[in-house]
């Protein structure tokens, strides 16, 4: 297993299935490094609208909500921004069309490191999750050749993609308590998630342990792995 290297990278793009899935996976690398000069960006690929346990939910609503939550998340992470491709959610597909915008962002932003989903993740229950983590690896195949997608943008290779919920982990970020503190913050703009993804009643007279609580896990899952935990493709 690897440990992370000296360098930080210059620009980094991190690519997930929903609004928080970024933050969940990588969110305290994004901070360690924004915080050192990396032009950070995000891509979510779903508008997050399958979020609520809710069944009288105002979906349209939920929506915007999730967006404005993954802009205040990617601003407590230090990112320059947020890119969406508003797949429905639930419906991702990892089809020709997704992997051409994925191919363009790439292009855009011209990063030196990836993160995404890791699509071999064995059990893997939600479909796009699976198919994020495909998006992401046809993705970086057609940037790196002008042959895909010859009006998408001028071709780029990344020098590294790390897959978060890794099947297999052989890299690992060290990142210290701001980072950590970086990372849950983020994750608690997502309010609207607090209830079904975090375990958080907003409106029980607990809610002050309940998020407590939520810190302390995320803490103790990094302190456990030493960092937040890879699997690294170099070979691009």
């Amino acid at each position: 297993m690897t440990a992370s290297s000296a360098d930080v990278p210059a620009r980094v793009l991190a690519i997930g299935a929903h609004p928080d899935d970024i933050e969940f996976g990588c969110g305290a690398t994004l901070a360690h490094w924004a915080r050192r000069g990396t032009h950070v960006e995000l891509l979510v690929l779903t508008d997050g609208s399958k979020g609520s346990w809710q069944p009288e939910q105002d979906l349209a609503a939920l929506i915007t909500t999730r967006r404005d939550e993954q802009r205040a998340a990617a601003h407590a992470l230090g990112a320059a921004g947020v890119r969406f491709l508003d797949a429905v959610d639930g419906e991702l597909d990892a089809g020709t069309g997704r992997r051409a915008e994925v191919c363009a962002a790439i292009r855009e932003v011209r990063p030196d490191v990836v993160f995404g989903h890791d699509p071999w993740k064995q059990y893997r229950l939600h479909p796009d999750h699976r198919h994020a983590g495909e998006l992401v690896i046809d993705g970086i195949v057609a940037a790196r050749d002008p042959h895909y997608f010859p009006d998408s943008g001028v071709p780029h290779r990344p020098a590294c993609l790390l897959l978060f919920e890794a099947q297999v982990v052989d890299h690992v970020e060290h990142v210290d308590t701001v980072d950590v503190a970086a990372k849950v913050d983020a994750l608690l703009c997502h309010r609207s998630q607090w209830r079904s993804t975090m375990g958080i009643d907003e409106h029980g007279s607990d809610a002050d342990a309940q998020v407590a609580a939520f810190r302390r896990r995320i803490e103790d899952e990094i302190a456990a792995a030493g960092g937040e935990a890879f699997k690294e493709l170099t070979e691009l």
